[in-house]
């Protein structure tokens, strides 16, 4: 296990949330592969106890913790934390991502498939089919935990359909295995038509995607009325009063532009992140690294550096003020997200691996080293050009910026498309991050 403060202090008493499979193993995943693979046979280890809260919730399959230490749920109830079933995609998330760096067979068989599995009877049992025939997870919390008990919410219905999709295409891979968790052709199927029926809300009257439905209908919070010291928000005003608002305490439907990058348009990425960035007031350090991400791909990059700056000195500054109770894991691994999927452009899934690497005016040079499939490679990024090494393994195919190829014995240099500078993005009054490069003249490069 990985609690959220490791062992570097007393804060959250030593528990482990989902900061744990969507912000630290993706770093261990692609640089230390045998961690990551241990951490997840933790979780397996606590699949029995997970199958019984989901029976105690009246649920099919495994309902894993929202806080635990050995896998018995540690929180009471509270809307935030007993609905937020997105832990269990994310879960599973992170045992996709693996397998798909390692192809570590013997792993799927003995511990993925059965997580898999069992996520997936939780999705087809807490979900279901109107009679439209549309399918649809009602009363859950997503990652935002200024809205709860809500109506697809985005980010969990798409982290719920990749997760059915990749349980039932894993069980056809290892049919003895499958048999053996007593899945069927039927429920694999069903799976699949839950999958591809999945609802995923869009506003057309705004042109974004609501964070869940019905979201963007809600009234804006004041922002301009809302003093900078009443912030956090969770600690000066009532929760009824935050779920009802537009305002989000922690990137949620920007954490679905990551991670599920293939369900949005390059328009739609650019349009839900201005949106958000609105709205979100970064109550929690889990925010800024995947803003920083998010803020890079749609080439907002001195808006990216920013928050980037912001996760990596999160300790070292003691932004929170509460750096006493110990160190923030996810934002130490933040850091390495902001540099290598943000200003490195990189994305992996179904055994392909791509870059599309920018830098802000800031950083001259960006290098990283990262395993994928056998390969050890090293890729370093200046302003006009991007190097790629094979440093062990036989090879692979790569892609950069859209364009395919392979990388062997030779390194490969390809050049970078400058792009233009996009209009700046606004925060929440008083919320922007802090910037990190200031041009000679004393103006802040993001406002042109």
């Amino acid at each position: 296990m990985i609690p959220a403060k490791g062992l570097t202090g007393p804060g959250y008493d030593g528990h482990t949330f989902w900061d744990t499979e969507t912000f630290v193993l993706p770093v261990l995943t692609y640089t230390s592969p045998g961690a990551a693979a241990d951490a997840l046979g933790w979780r397996h280890m606590t699949l029995p106890l997970a199958r019984d809260r989901a029976n105690q919730l009246g649920l099919e399959g495994a309902t894993f913790p929202w806080r635990t230490i050995r896998g018995h749920e540690c929180s009471g109830y509270w809307p935030a934390g007993t609905a937020a079933f997105h832990i269990n995609a994310d879960i599973s998330d992170a045992v996709v991502r693996y397998v798909d760096a390692t192809q570590d067979e013997q792993f799927e068989r003995e511990i993925g498939l059965d997580i898999l599995v069992q996520t997936a009877r939780l999705w087809r049992s807490l979900g279901h089919h109107d009679v439209g025939g549309v399918f649809r997870i009602d009363g859950v919390t997503g990652p935002d935990e200024y809205s709860a008990v809500v109506d697809n919410n985005v980010y969990t219905n798409l982290m719920a359909r990749r997760n059915l999709q990749e349980a039932a295409e894993t069980a056809m891979r290892h049919p003895d295995v499958a048999d053996r968790l007593g899945v069927n052709a039927e429920e694999a199927a069903s799976w699949r038509d839950a999958a591809a029926a999945m609802l995923i809300p869009y506003d057309e009257r705004l042109g974004v995607h609501p964070q869940s439905e019905s979201f963007t209908n809600h009234a804006r919070w004041d922002f301009s009325a809302t003093k900078p010291d009443h912030y956090p928000l969770l600690l000066n005003y009532p929760y009824f009063d935050l779920y009802r608002k537009q305002v989000v305490k922690q990137a949620d439907l920007v954490l679905a532009l990551h991670l599920c990058g293939d369900a949005f348009t390059d328009e739609q990425k650019e349009r839900d992140f201005a949106y958000y960035e609105g709205l979100t007031v970064r109550d929690s350090s889990l925010s800024a690294q995947t803003q920083a991400v998010v803020a890079a791909e749609v080439g907002q990059l001195e808006l990216a550096h920013d928050y980037l700056g912001e996760t990596a000195l999160m300790d070292l500054h003691d932004l929170n003020h509460n750096t006493r109770d110990g160190l923030h894991i996810a934002s130490m691994a933040g850091a390495w997200s902001g540099l290598v999927a943000g200003f490195g452009g990189m994305r992996a899934g179904k055994g392909t691996l791509r870059f599309a690497p920018r830098l802000p005016g800031g950083i001259s040079r960006l290098a990283f080293r990262m395993r994928y499939r056998g390969n050890r490679i090293k890729v370093s990024v200046t302003g006009e050009a991007a190097r790629y090494e094979l440093l062990d393994g036989r090879g692979l195919t790569l892609w950069h910026h859209g364009e395919r190829f392979t990388l062997a014995d030779e390194p490969v240099e390809l050049p970078i498309e400058q792009i233009p500078v996009r209009p700046a993005v606004t925060q929440p009054a008083g919320r922007e991050p802090a910037p990190r490069r200031i041009d000679p003249h004393g103006r802040d490069p993001r406002r042109r």
